[in-house]
């Protein structure tokens, strides 16, 4: 009887696997040479992102100044900056400010209303879709230095928001010096809005409609639908939104210092303003650049919470 198989031999097998390792090997060079078009761009971003913040915690750790002769020669304090910080009672100020500001011009202000102008624009025509859109990207569009002058002017005692409560009949207060902090989470808000809009514009438009079209079928009012069927499949986009206006937000410097410089006193001073003060007005570098260093922690301790926000819908489309 003739045998249909022949035995396999150690012999037989060394050509198979050493033509799978060479596969093997021009796989991993082909990688390589796929990922050699981006090194150009991950230095770049070494050098200008990651750089510039190793650089301000390196100088956080030294008595850098402005000018003087620690300007030329900062000598290494470790973390005596730290340990002045945590004992400058402005800081625990600054921080609640900062706090406060991001929640509420950016989680709550931008969020919701960009959310809710984008279920708005979703049921109006063409015409007002248009008109609403433009009138609240326009303000975003703006560079910032012209919205923090268009905002200052809006606020200021004599500016047109107490102007337009004159023509009413009531005495508006000084917006700027009376509520320093509520001038600048609405002009914040009006400016940064369009962001959140748009983000959601486009997850409300991935929304499949036949799933919302069930759900009105079985009885679910719009505030159910919204609740329960839109909110979780926009999750994702939720987080992700959260996360970038949260980190804009956070690195505002130029709107609050146009419109307040921070005061009255330290009434609207945040870490970026209280950072700048004592870097330049001060002239502490390494001071300042603790300040700063506690801004990097604050905004990853948000993105942090954002992303683990992200794992639970995400395992659960998974599943």
């Amino acid at each position: 009887m003739v045998a249909l198989h022949e035995p396999t031999t150690l012999g037989g097998d060394r050509p198979a696997r050493e033509d799978l390792n060479a596969r093997a090997g021009r796989r991993r060079r082909g990688g390589l040479l796929r990922l050699l078009p981006v090194v150009p761009s991950v230095l770049l971003l070494l050098l200008f992102m990651a750089g510039p913040v190793v650089w301000a915690v390196v100088i956080s750790f030294s008595n850098s100044a402005l000018t003087g002769r620690f300007a030329k020669n900062p000598e290494w304090v470790g973390l005596e900056n730290y340990a002045k910080l945590l004992g400058d009672p402005d800081f625990p100020l600054s921080f609640l400010l900062t706090i406060v500001f991001v929640i509420g011009s950016a989680v709550i202000g931008q969020n919701v209303l960009g959310l809710a102008l984008a279920l708005l624009l979703g049921r109006v025509n063409r015409v007002t879709h248009a008109v609403v859109s433009t009138t609240v990207v326009a303000a975003w569009v703006l560079p910032e230095i012209v919205a923090a002058f268009a905002a200052y002017a809006y606020f200021a005692d004599d500016g047109t928001l107490n102007q337009v409560l004159a023509g009413v009949g009531v005495d508006g207060p000084n917006w700027l010096f009376e509520f320093p902090m509520l001038a600048v989470i609405l002009a914040n808000v009006w400016r940064g809005t369009a962001f959140s809009m748009m983000v959601y514009e486009a997850a409300l438009n991935d929304v499949p409609p036949e799933i919302t079209e069930a759900a009105t079928v079985d009885g679910a009012g719009g505030a159910k639908r919204l609740l329960y069927v839109t909110l979780p499949m926009i999750r994702g986009s939720i987080a992700t939104n959260l996360m970038l206006i949260t980190l804009q937000t956070l690195a505002v410097f130029t709107l609050i210092w146009v419109m307040t410089k921070g005061g009255p006193g330290m009434a609207s001073s945040t870490l970026p303003v209280f950072a700048y003060q004592e870097a330049f007005k001060f002239q502490a570098i390494g001071y300042g650049s603790a300040i700063a260093v506690v801004m990097i922690v604050v905004g990853a301790a948000f993105s942090i919470a954002y992303l683990r926000s992200l794992r639970p819908g995400g395992a659960h489309e998974r599943g």
